[in-house]
């Protein structure tokens, strides 16, 4: 009975997540696939001279993203049934408009599935360096 009393009083303090760190491969196409397509507003962007990369801090709505850069990064297995984080999931109004607007930069998603449990619509696209970002319409 301790354990499930230890649990619950962990989980009450725990509000939520703060941020998602994301290592890119090219830093400036990322950077402009965060910025530029997906709307993310830059809070604040440095360049690590010491460490030779970026660390740009990224915001939309609650969510925050880490976006880095170092040198010479290994490839990490990036698809949906690999073990570790599985995706990335973006709420939106309207998945059409933003499979559209995805669209326009040339960005490609997977046809629109409806979750069984839910109801609810969603796809999947990938970001430049082919990490899995899924579209859930709320």
């Amino acid at each position: 009975m301790k354990k499930v009393e230890q649990m619950d009083q962990a989980s009450g303090n725990i509000l939520g997540f703060h941020h998602v760190a994301i290592i890119a491969s090219n830093y400036q196409r990322s950077r402009h696939f965060y910025v530029d397509v997906l709307g993310f507003v830059v809070i604040a962007e440095n360049f690590r001279a010491e460490r030779n990369s970026w660390k740009c801090d990224l915001k939309i709505g609650e969510a925050q993203i880490e976006l880095f850069s170092f040198p010479e990064a290994p490839p990490r297995v990036s698809r949906p049934e690999a073990c570790g984080l599985r995706h990335l999931a973006f709420c939106v109004k309207d998945i059409s408009a933003t499979i559209e607007h995805l669209k326009d930069y040339g960005v490609e998603s997977e046809p629109v599935r409806t979750d069984p449990y839910t109801g609810r619509l969603f796809t999947f696209f990938s970001d430049p360096d082919g990490l899995p970002l899924e579209l859930y319409q709320v």
